[in-house]
């Protein structure tokens, strides 16, 4: 071969930056196609790419998860909605607050573009809250408190069940005010009810609405999230989805409890229930967090793999874009919307008893199993690190 050939060969696998100039007609999906080509430009190209080309396809299962304001920002109507009714995000994990928020939405309360730059204590004088750059009156906060308290006092809501249910629950009742109020695609929660999307939050006391139902405790309410059954439902939904022949991906937007809440959902999986499995398939974060921190916000997929969390084969599929969500989202929402025909709903919520079963089975078939070889692990372990044998027997 010629050194010519040799030269020309270097880059044989790497395309030619040479973009054509932008119109002004050009479309948010070919902006990115043809002018999002480095840097975290170019990552936002590659998540766009992964999602379409790997994540959507053959009705893989894909779980989001949320953190940060994004619902008081309206990126809940505006991105978040369609990409649900599009078939295009079949399980959540959500802070309580973007859920929370997600209710002004829901019951036409008026959130308003104002600016970074006020003075806090004017706003307080004059019963104004700002998260950033928006602006609401003090009493959306009373009024979405007293929905919340109201709802909740219905008999369907005296028992103990997963932050699934009691979302579900409540979408129940904010798409029925809706309808009163002649709004359309205008809550997350209402919609997820409408479609059967399950919602969980990871921190059920962590948000206004989990004040609330704290609460009405002190007034005998007997609501209470269980908790253990979100760890499960969980890990049961992408054990689904595996075990269906399916990959199972996940959209992270930021990063924190929700994040992990979903990629746990492997470790309990494979570690905790000793079911033989790989990972997560596919992941896609869209984040401003540094790795270099050591918080988990900004972790990375190649960490996650040390977990167990991702499949180690699928890592160079695995994409981080170091930019904000409300950039972000709205890009990969147009971008997903003209290039994927809209999927068929798999309404996982109204199949979570059956998904729950299907894990609790192999669980217990496997503890069976490997129950011998358990307690000899465990056995051993405690040995190494000083405990006797009650303190093992303990541990099994």
């Amino acid at each position: 071969m010629s050194k010519t050939a040799k030269r020309s060969n270097k880059f044989s696998a790497y395309p030619r930056l040479n973009p054509l100039g932008v119109g002004k007609n050009i479309s948010a999906a070919d902006l990115i196609d043809q002018t999002f080509l480095a840097y975290n430009g170019g990552r936002i190209r590659e998540a766009a790419k992964l999602l379409v080309e790997k994540m959507l396809p053959n009705d893989g299962y894909i779980g989001m998860s949320l953190t940060g304001a994004l619902t008081p920002a309206g990126l809940g109507k505006s991105c978040l909605i369609p990409l649900m009714k599009a078939g295009f995000v079949d399980w959540i994990v959500s802070t309580g607050a973007n859920l929370y928020h997600d209710l002004h939405y829901g019951l036409d309360m008026k959130l308003y573009a104002g600016s970074p730059f006020l003075d806090d204590v004017d706003l307080h004088r004059d019963g104004v809250i700002r998260i950033y750059d928006i602006l609401f009156d003090y009493n959306v906060l009373l009024d979405t408190d007293a929905f919340v308290r109201e709802v909740i006092q219905g008999p369907e809501f005296q028992c103990t069940m997963g932050t699934d249910e009691f979302h579900f629950l409540l979408g129940k009742y904010v798409s029925e005010r809706g309808r009163k109020l002649g709004l359309k695609d205008s809550s997350v929660l209402a919609t997820a009810y409408e479609c059967g999307i399950p919602i969980f939050t990871s921190s059920p006391g962590d948000s206004s609405i989990g004040m609330n139902v704290a609460a009405m405790s002190m007034r005998g309410s007997k609501l209470l999230p269980d908790v253990n059954r979100d760890v499960n439902q969980t890990a049961g939904i992408v054990y689904e989805a595996k075990s269906s022949g399916h990959k199972s991906s996940v959209f992270i937007l930021g990063g924190g409890s929700p994040k992990n809440f979903m990629l746990q959902t492997e470790p309990q999986i494979q570690e905790v229930m000793g079911i033989q499995e790989k990972g997560h398939d596919y992941f896609l974060q869209c984040t401003d967090a540094r790795p270099d921190t050591g918080g988990l916000s900004g972790a990375t997929p190649a960490e996650a793999v040390s977990w167990g969390k991702v499949d180690p084969d699928t890592l160079p599929d695995c994409v981080v874009a170091y930019v904000d969500s409300t950039i972000s989202l709205p890009l990969l929402t147009a971008y997903c919307l003209s290039r994927v025909k809209p999927r068929k709903l798999k309404r996982l919520y109204h199949r979570r008893d059956a998904i729950l079963n299907k894990v609790r089975e192999k669980y217990l078939k496997t503890g069976t199993v490997s129950k011998v070889t358990t307690s000899r692990k465990v056995a051993k372990r405690a040995s190494s690190i000083g405990l006797g044998t009650k303190a093992a027997a303990r541990e099994r």
